[in-house]
């Protein structure tokens, strides 16, 4: 699943090319594309044409175009979940339709469509209202700190956390929220509640660059290691922004289709066998929630009172 990178890869070349613009059409390709909007499909269209994309905001994996009228403040936002293999893709208006195309809206100008293709169909889109929230919005890249919209989050998004990347976010609050949990360090790093945008990827990447293990108990973690914690997640998640995100496959890619590359620099994460770049221990791959999670057995030691 798209992590915070990914997502905000995609967020920017959305606001490249879509921001601004009025929707002239829409049409939803499947009935699962809006199973979260639950009203219906042509709601969702009636709610969405005539509008203004007015932003492309995000927090975490959560991405969302507020939609205004003409020269008018957004209270509606159209939230796209891309799931596990959900792609926003901007394409010229007589572009061939993708094999798994779910949604397509055209714009006043006749520029370029935006396209949602999902192979799985586990993404989803609903236009929901904006809310004012007790830590104030979004926050986050992408937003715009003069507009309404930038102090109100989506319905579903508000009890989402903010995100490493955020300059609102705050360490000692993290800190003392993850001591007072009673569980392993990297399922609390996976809670979108204590902190939004990290999954399995980064995660383990985060944990191998703080030497920590992913058992380690939460309550016996200290503010030192928290700190070790977000400072792996802050770097490698502006290292992965920087080479476009992590694309294994074909499904991972920009507005453009593009993949990214920061799979090549990846230290611990799907290299179970291979030698640790910073010690030559073998990485080791193991069961964790359905998934694997990879760490070196040198750096990182099973503490004495693990949490599994």
């Amino acid at each position: 699943m798209p992590e915070l990178p990914e997502v905000e890869v995609v967020r920017r070349g959305v606001a490249r090319w879509v921001v601004g613009r009025t929707v002239r059409e829409v049409d939803f390709l499947h009935p699962r594309v809006t199973r979260r909007h639950l009203a219906g499909p042509q709601d969702a269209v009636a709610r969405t044409r005539g509008l203004v994309v007015a932003d492309a905001v995000r927090r975490g994996k959560y991405l969302w175009l507020p939609l205004a009228t003409a020269g008018g403040d957004a209270d509606e936002a159209l939230v796209v979940h891309l799931g596990m293999s959900g792609q926003l893709l901007v394409e010229r208006a007589d572009a061939p339709a993708e094999k798994h195309l779910r949604a397509l809206w055209r714009f006043t100008d006749g520029g370029e469509d935006l396209r949602f293709v999902d192979q799985r169909t586990f993404g989803g889109i609903a236009v929901v209202p904006l809310v004012a929230t007790p830590d104030g919005g979004p926050g986050g890249l992408g937003e715009s700190p003069d507009a309404a919209w930038a102090h109100r989050l989506p319905v579903p998004v508000a009890h989402i956390a903010r995100d490493p990347l955020d300059p609102a976010f705050d360490d000692a609050a993290f800190a003392r929220r993850l001591r007072e949990r009673s569980t392993g360090l990297k399922r609390a790093l996976l809670d979108q509640s204590l902190v939004s945008g990290v999954g399995n990827i980064y995660a383990d990447e985060a944990l191998w660059r703080a030497r920590l293990h992913y058992a380690r108990p939460t309550r016996s973690t200290t503010r030192a290691q928290a700190d070790a914690v977000l400072a792996g997640l802050r770097e490698v998640m502006t290292a992965a922004l920087a080479a476009g995100g992590t694309s294994f496959d074909s499904l991972y890619v920009n507005v453009n289709g593009a993949s990214g590359y920061f799979d090549r620099s990846l230290a611990v994460y799907g290299q179970g066998g291979r030698p640790c770049p910073r010690c030559g221990t073998p990485v080791r791959r193991d069961a964790f929630m359905n998934r694997s999670s990879f760490s070196c057995p040198r750096c990182q030691p099973v503490p004495r009172s693990a949490h599994w």
